[in-house]
């Protein structure tokens, strides 16, 4: 079995090694605000330019094309808070990636080279689907476990910068989403299209169903994300419900209180003539004025405790 090299070089050294190499990795790392290359990369790495034309192409949506003899990617990569592309192309001798910025999988890739000791590219480019996968695992399961966390945080202590806090998550879960999906339907339906080829090898079949179940088994864990993210919302409205709901409960307390006593002031605070020329002694007055409110009041107090709005509020 051949040993497989791994180079960091600039493009024209890249381009000779990959006349001579039996094995080859070569990963093409460009500045984020490289502008487009004249002549295109592919071009300059002696790849076929006019069916490579998108190759290191800066804003390449996700593809998955198998051209004859080679097969063309574009992978969505997540790495730290972005999601950015790593373009590859992969022959029986080589595989060659590029991508702007620290997107690269070529350390992870060449981590597991000394492992799994790829028998060829083809074996090779697989490891790269498989850790590319791995990326969005790790952010969704991450991210799920924060937004268990903080479900948590709310019973116990609930404030607003949680809430702003589950928006960020939630959004999280569309981007992962949104860019993997696409992604795993191209392959699905370029790799389902070679495994019925007689063909291509059994051992490569293997690979690409392994591929497939990885793919939904991460798409699932996107989605228990955002389960996540939707359930911890419902229970921030809960929890802004029941304090409402204890609000309602103490306004109903003052009312029941309050109402009754507002209404003898107002009725007694009227000048008609019962009022102005019967009542002139003292006893009278503390009879009426006080006497009827305090009747009034314990009879609040009293329907409070037999209703048990009391105890409700309480708990």
């Amino acid at each position: 079995m051949p040993e497989a090299t791994v180079i960091r070089t600039d493009v024209a050294g890249a381009r000779e090694r990959m006349a001579v190499e039996p094995f080859l990795l070569v990963d093409v790392e460009l500045p984020r605000d490289a502008p487009e290359r004249n002549p295109p990369l592919a071009e300059q790495l002696g790849l076929d330019a006019e069916e490579l034309d998108w190759f290191g192409r800066f804003g390449e949506p996700v593809r998955a094309d198998f051209l004859g003899e080679r097969a063309g990617f574009v992978v969505p990569v997540v790495h730290g808070e972005e999601i950015d592309h790593v373009h590859a192309v992969v022959t029986e001798r080589i595989l060659v990636t590029a991508h702007r910025g620290q997107a690269g999988l070529a350390r992870s890739v060449t981590a597991a080279l000394r492992h799994d000791r790829p028998a060829d590219a083809v074996t090779m480019f697989f490891l790269l689907l498989q850790e590319a996968l791995d990326t969005f695992r790790q952010a969704a399961v991450h991210s799920l476990l924060r937004t268990e966390e903080l479900e948590d945080e709310m019973f116990e202590d609930r404030h607003p910068q949680q809430i702003y806090l589950l928006a960020q998550l939630r959004r999280r879960s569309a981007q992962l989403h949104h860019a993997l999906l696409p992604y795993l339907q191209a392959t699905d339906a370029v790799l389902t299209r070679r495994m019925m080829n007689p063909s291509f090898p059994e051992e490569r079949q293997r690979y690409a169903r392994e591929f497939q179940t990885a793919g939904r088994m991460v798409l699932a864990d996107i989605e228990s994300f955002q389960d996540a993210t939707r359930r911890a919302f419902a229970s921030y409205s809960s929890l802004v419900a029941g304090e409402q709901n204890g609000v309602l409960n103490r306004l109903a307390i003052v009312s029941v209180i309050f109402l009754p006593l507002s209404f003898l002031t107002g009725f007694f605070g009227m000048n008609f003539t019962f009022l102005t020329n019967r009542l002139e002694t003292r006893d009278e007055f503390w009879l009426l004025a006080i006497g009827l409110q305090a009747v009034v009041l314990l009879g609040s107090l009293y329907l409070l405790h037999r209703t048990r709005i009391w105890r409700r509020l309480l708990d």
